[in-house]
């Protein structure tokens, strides 16, 4: 399905930083000193926005999860859903968590198993993802192999990122959010020649 060329609704970036409003948005991620264009389209909602920033902070900053690993599970979601506002943002994310350019770019490929040496449990987080963004449940051979690395706390964090992602990718699709300036979009096409 083709996505939407231009923001559905106003992007609210002028708000009184003063006002309530002006507040909250103060209080989330921001490039240049700009809510980043995701926050300016949730401020439609402010009582969502301030829930939404803890779920997803506690995440992306407090989960048991390693942030690599992490970073892998949501670069994958994000490529499933096609949503490129999201691939880019965890681009610059993935790489501070240590992914490099090359395992960025292989998460953006159909054939991301086969164009980049994964280790057991980089390919095992990828293959979950895979399957439940195509079937809304992990397989449990997955889940049995996953369950043989991981708690049954980060278990449960794993799913529930993976949703939530996916959540987060729907809405920036839908809402046809533009990338933030400065945020890389789809990487090129892995090279594939020594493979």
């Amino acid at each position: 399905m083709l996505r939407p060329s231009s923001p559905r609704l106003p992007l609210l970036h002028d708000v009184d930083p003063d006002s309530e409003l002006g507040q909250l948005l103060g209080l989330t991620l921001a490039r240049d000193g700009q809510p980043l264009n995701i926050f300016a389209v949730l401020a439609h909602h402010p009582k969502l926005m301030k829930r939404f920033n803890l779920f997803g902070g506690m995440l992306l900053n407090k989960g048991d999860l390693p942030a690599r690993e992490r970073e892998i599970l949501i670069l994958r979601v994000g490529w499933n859903a096609q949503s490129e506002y999201e691939f880019g943002q965890h681009t610059i994310i993935g790489g501070d968590a240590g992914l490099t350019d090359v395992e960025v770019a292989a998460l953006a490929s159909d054939r991301c198993l086969e164009v980049h040496d994964w280790n057991d449990t980089d390919r095992d987080i990828i293959v979950m993802v895979d399957e439940l963004c195509a079937e809304d449940c992990v397989g449990d051979l997955t889940f049995a192999r996953l369950r043989q690395q991981w708690s049954e706390a980060q278990l449960v964090e794993m799913v529930i990122c993976a949703g939530f992602y996916r959540m987060v990718s729907g809405f920036l699709n839908t809402m046809g959010i533009p990338l933030d300036d400065g945020v890389p979009g789809w990487p090129d096409e892995p090279d594939t020649s020594s493979t």
